[in-house]
């Protein structure tokens, strides 16, 4: 039930009588599970299961219409600008967030041009011959179901997360809805069409806004796109419960990575935990809103 949406990460032990109680990540580290019966099938199936040849695969910073300003100086055959690191044009994400919603029900997608920034951050730690990196046209729906995501052991998708609690195979993730000549293109990857997909990966990790959220079924937890790469092989999934900030998100998935594939090289949770710990020690971003949203699902070992 609502326990689902609890981000155990931030509770803290006696907050009222003790000022300086620590978050719970900062003693713990903290897995969850849609349901118990998850995790059985989860080891029943990757059980002797030969690890993918390669490390990493992250796509982001897609191209969602004709009036991103990569399109605009690709029409006028000027060059690609670079993001300066500053969100200032109105295309950009409001508020610096992964977020999409209209209260009229139709939605515009904006650029997230720190999913850029996040993914030139978290391959920096991989060679060269272990990653691929695909932004802008690049980062499209064929190459997000493309079979050669099979190939990776990590998979990071960086863009706008759509949910719907109702029918969440509805629901999934956006990516480049045009090509190089502006011609519409369905850019969206959806929880129906992620079940059908193989991806033997020790985790995805979905970068946006709300994506571990969905459809409560009893016994069975939330069915959204946690289960549905869960159903396509991944054995741990890393989502997000509430809206995220764009800057912010990208400060701690570098950490995540850095502590999962440099000299430490934690597991998953260990990683995150450790990620999450840097976060609460900088003053920018010690709220919980910045840090607590991401949780780790599936196998904890």
């Amino acid at each position: 039930g609502a326990l689902q949406y609890v981000p155990f990460a931030a509770l803290k032990l006696n907050p009222l009588k003790d000022q300086k109680s620590k978050y719970l990540v900062e003693t713990n580290e903290v897995v969850s599970l849609p349901s118990a019966s998850v995790l059985a099938q989860l080891r029943k199936e990757t059980l002797g299961r030969k690890p993918a040849p390669k490390t990493l695969a992250v796509l982001a910073d897609p191209i969602f219409g004709e009036d991103d300003e990569r399109f605009q100086s690709l029409a006028t055959g000027g060059p690609n600008p670079p993001f300066n690191g500053r969100i200032e044009p109105a295309a950009f994400a409001k508020k610096g967030t992964r977020s999409i919603d209209s209260p009229s029900g139709s939605f515009e997608l904006a650029r997230l041009p720190f999913t850029r920034r996040e993914a030139d951050l978290i391959t920096s730690y991989v060679p060269e011959a272990q990653r691929e990196k695909r932004l802008d046209f690049a980062a499209n729906r064929a190459a997000a179901a493309s079979p050669r995501l099979s190939e990776f052991k990590y998979i990071h998708f960086a863009t706008h997360g759509l949910i719907n609690d109702q029918n969440p195979e509805l629901g999934g993730l956006a990516f480049s809805m045009i090509d190089e000549t502006g011609r519409d293109r369905d850019g969206f990857l959806r929880v129906g069409e992620i079940y059908n997909l193989k991806l033997p990966a020790e985790m995805v990790v979905l970068s946006g806004c709300r994506t571990g959220l969905g459809k409560d079924v009893k016994g069975e937890g939330l069915v959204g796109m946690t289960r549905a790469f869960m159903y396509a092989g991944a054995k741990r999934v890393t989502v997000s419960l509430w809206d995220i900030n764009d800057e912010a998100t990208s400060e701690l998935m570098s950490h995540f990575y850095r502590e999962m594939f440099t000299a430490k090289k934690r597991s998953p949770s260990a990683a995150l935990r450790e990620a999450q710990r840097t976060m609460i020690e900088d003053r920018r971003w010690n709220s919980p809103y910045y840090w607590a949203t991401f949780v780790l699902q599936g196998e904890p070992r």
